[in-house]
């Protein structure tokens, strides 16, 4: 029993230790927006990554998002609700919650995994040292252009997943579920807020932090050489989707029952 209760505070006080590292290193970040401007090149290069780099797999996501959206909406509505209602249903789901929440986790998983590999392998062979030895500030020259990336073009390509999304049920339900164009398009306009649409977006500003954050934490405390850095990239993707997860839910509270209420 004692050495569980050990094993138990070990893991709060690395838990806590863990977070405020994570709070010192966002707040390190913020103290470097001021510099923003003199890193544009740096910034567009890792925006460019961040949305070029993940077309494909936008793409494909989100396609088969809305099908499947469309499929699974038929099937519980039939006999119950008319189909007028299916773009309602699928626009809805898409624009608060599956938009910006699958983008999170499918190209969130891919650029954490990039930031954690890539600031782990300079941490391992020294590089970030070398920059220090040369009074050249990581978090300015890696930390910040990443971070911004990340906030500004995630939004983006939650749009765009949006727009694909709502186009493949568009296309799945016409094509496949004999609703009409007409029907569905009704649906689409019967019950659209922009709260709805701009709820998604706050989501993804967020998530494009967390993020970010979790890349870059754990590529910085990267340890042990090769191992090290697989193991802090498997620990960052983990982290990130996980702390998507609970965001997610903490920010549908505040931005639907208490923001967009009225």
């Amino acid at each position: 029993m004692r050495a569980i209760i050990g094993k138990l505070g070990r893991l709060v006080l690395h838990g806590l230790q863990s977070t405020g590292r994570g709070a010192l290193l966002l707040r390190s970040i913020v103290f470097q927006l001021p510099h923003a401007w003199s890193m544009r090149r740096e910034t567009s290069e890792q925006m460019q990554i961040v949305s070029v780099g993940s077309l494909p797999l936008v793409v494909t996501t989100s396609v088969f998002v809305g099908a499947v959206t469309a499929v699974q909406a038929v099937y519980q509505m039939q006999a119950y609700v008319p189909m007028k209602f299916l773009g309602t249903v699928i626009s809805k789901s898409v624009f608060i919650e599956l938009g910006p929440v699958l983008i999170a986790l499918v190209v969130g998983s891919r650029l954490c995994a990039n930031y954690a590999a890539e600031l782990g392998t300079m941490k391992v062979t020294e590089q970030l040292d070398a920059m220090n030895i040369m009074a050249i500030d990581p978090v300015r020259y890696l930390a910040l252009p990443r971070f911004l990336a990340a906030v500004l073009m995630i939004p983006v390509i939650t749009v765009l997943a949006n727009t694909i999304a709502v186009v493949g049920g568009y296309v799945a339900s016409v094509l496949t579920l004999d609703v009409t164009s007409s029907t569905f398009i009704e649906g689409l306009k019967m019950f659209y807020k922009h709260s709805d649409l701009m709820g998604g977006l706050i989501k993804s500003f967020f998530f494009g932090g967390i993020i970010a954050m979790s890349g870059i934490y754990y590529g910085f405390n990267t340890e042990g050489g090769a191992e090290g850095v697989g193991k802090a990239t498997m620990t960052a993707v983990v982290g990130s989707c996980l702390s998507v997860l609970v965001a997610d839910y903490f920010l549908a509270i505040i931005l639907f029952q208490i923001v967009f209420r009225s």
